[in-house]
This record gives C-alpha cells, structure tokens and sequence, in this order.
C-alpha cells in the first residue's frame, strides 16, 4: 500500500527546520523518558531480587551462622539467610534510634553474641519505643540473658553510615564499623536480627520482634512503563500538530465534534 498525498505532504512539512527543531525536542524528551523508565526498572529489579532471597530464606531450615558470617562483609546473596548461633552476651549494649516498627518509631537494640571461637556477633535483639521524655531521654534497655544462649535469626548486611555523633550508648545506623568501634571489639561481617517466634525466648519485657520484612516490589514496574509510552507519545504528538498545520495550510476546516441538544436525545 503506498503512502497517501496527504501523509506526503505532512512528511515535506515535517522536515522543514521549524518542524525538526520540535523532532529534536521529541527526542531529547524520549532519550530523558527512556533513563528514567531504565532508572525504575533498576530499582524494581533491586525489589524483585530481595523479595525473592526473603522468601527463599524466611522459613527455611537454619545453618550454623558460621558457614554464612565471617570476618569479611557478608555477601548481598547471602542476606536473610536463617542461622544459629551459639554463646555468651557480653553486655555493653547498643541503641539504634528512629528505627520503625508497625508504624512508630523507636530503638532497635544490638547486643554482642560472643561466639564459641571468640568472635563477636552483633545481634539485633528486637525494638523498644522511645522514653516518655522522647528521644532525648536514655531508654531503658531489656538486659539480655545471662549464660550459653542460642540465638535463631536473619542475617542482614551492615547498613551505611549515617556520619552523626551520637550520645555514648547509641548509634545512627547499624553500621558495623562503627558498633566495632563503639564496642572497641571487632564484630563478624553481617548481623543477624533475632528471630523472637523461635529458640530461647528473653520472657517478658523483652524488646519486641521487628516487622517482617516486606516483599512487594512497589509501583517501580508500572513507573517504567510509562515512562517508555512517552517515548512513541513525544513523537506522534510533533506528527499530528505537523498534519493539523498541513490541513490548515490547505484550508481544511478543523473537525469538531457535532452537538447534540437534550431534545435531541430524547427524541431518538
């Protein structure tokens, strides 16, 4: 099928320089749609990756923490993997601050696991709300149990740092370096968060249980899908207003959509 007298004669049009300069916008716009549509692709894929090692993980069988943790930064393929770990508190525990749970915010409170080899584990045991006096105010902090404890948990990766002094006691993030430094102990390359639904239970008053981890992927997928529909879009737009200005040109009435009076309706 050829090409029509008419779509020949928007294409001249089109490719006059006034026109090629709107082709050129079309495609600065559709190079800046397709990064930011390859921008929340990444980051969906990053959200579809860590739901998939949460639930392969979550509820699987625990390995000894050993085999996962060492002194090297745990790998991001080994996060959530479930363990066990055996040994003693040694006190000196730390408080995260504004750290969330269902909703309100409060401390999460790291404790060093001394394994049976000497090395030293941080564990999250769990969050506490915030004093009556606010954040300002030194919490109270649950004391770990006493004695050989076995701990069931989630391994994490160390958080990056926040760069904040903090009152002595408290730390920005759960940056491992820095829980290495505050405890002037060196600390195994990963953490765990405590798993309270399992193993030797701290009784009451103990800090509560974090909020399971989610795995939806959020709104990145549909927001880089639309930001590639506007790549075709930038272009059929400078089209039409090129064939709208031909027609124009030619002395073409504009299309408008007929009226229709409410009597007309009811006379149908």
């Amino acid at each position: 099928m050829g090409v029509s007298a008419e779509h020949r004669a928007v294409l001249r049009r089109s490719l006059t320089l006034r026109w090629l300069r709107w082709w050129l916008v079309a495609l600065l716009v559709a190079v800046g749609a397709y990064v930011l549509g390859q921008w929340q692709w990444g980051k969906y894929e990053d959200r579809a990756a860590r739901a998939d090692r949460v639930e392969r993980h979550y509820e699987a069988a625990p390995v000894p923490v050993e085999q996962v943790l060492d002194d090297a930064p745990v790998s991001q393929d080994r996060e959530w993997t479930r363990v066990e770990a055996s040994g003693r508190y040694a006190g000196d525990d730390l408080v995260v601050r504004n750290r969330p749970r269902d909703g309100d915010y409060g401390y999460e409170v790291l404790s060093r696991l001394v394994l049976a080899d000497g090395r030293s584990l941080v564990v999250d045991r769990g969050w506490i709300p915030f004093a009556e006096g606010g954040a300002t105010v030194a919490p109270d902090i649950p004391p770990a149990p006493e004695g050989e404890v076995n701990v069931l948990g989630w391994v994490r990766l160390g958080e990056p740092s926040f760069e904040r002094d903090m009152p002595p006691g408290q730390v920005a993030s759960i940056n491992l370096p820095e829980v290495s430094e505050a405890w002037d102990e060196p600390v195994l390359g990963g953490y765990i968060v405590r798993d309270t639904g399992a193993g030797v239970r701290e009784g009451a008053g103990s800090p509560l249980a974090l909020d399971r981890p989610s795995t939806g992927t959020g709104p990145h997928l549909a927001y880089a899908i639309q930001w590639w529909l506007v790549i075709p879009a930038g272009f059929a737009v400078v089209w039409f207003a090129a064939r709208r200005e031909e027609r124009e040109a030619r002395g073409e009435p504009r299309a408008r959509p007929a009226k229709v009076r409410i009597w007309d309706e009811e006379d149908a």
